[in-house]
């Protein structure tokens, strides 16, 4: 499985951007597909996450302004960002959970229940 990021740029505070995830491979047996962003010197923090039947979880950092989705027949899950604030500012990335997660019991942002990642993308908000 690999999991590919695109969308990421430069947008002023209050704009919008949408991120993509697509993976190509089979992802059966992940439980979630989440996003997670990191800035230099901090640790990667998760942000969305969804579960294979689409529930889905915030950070409290981004409730009511970010929203992930998928699109199944696309193979690709999305994070549209809106009302985006200068500290969203950060690398983001995808990720696969570890075979055996269990969304109900698992931590959904925690990095080491994600066993497959993207090489991430950009996000810059001036």
């Amino acid at each position: 499985v690999q999991l590919v990021e695109s969308g990421g740029g430069s947008v002023q505070a209050g704009g919008s951007l949408r991120l993509s995830c697509t993976y190509s491979g089979s992802i059966v047996g992940a439980n979630s597909v989440a996003w997670f962003r990191q800035v230099p010197g901090k640790a990667r923090e998760g942000v969305a996450a969804i579960a294979i039947d689409g529930k889905s979880k915030y950070a409290d950092s981004v409730k009511d302004r970010f929203t992930i989705s998928e699109d199944n027949a696309k193979n690709t899950v999305y994070l549209q960002m809106d009302n985006l604030k200068p500290e969203d500012t950060a690398m983001y990335y995808c990720a696969r959970s570890r075979n055996g997660f269990n969304w109900r019991s698992d931590s959904r942002f925690l990095a080491q229940n994600y066993a497959v990642w993207g090489q991430g993308t950009q996000v810059t908000v001036s």
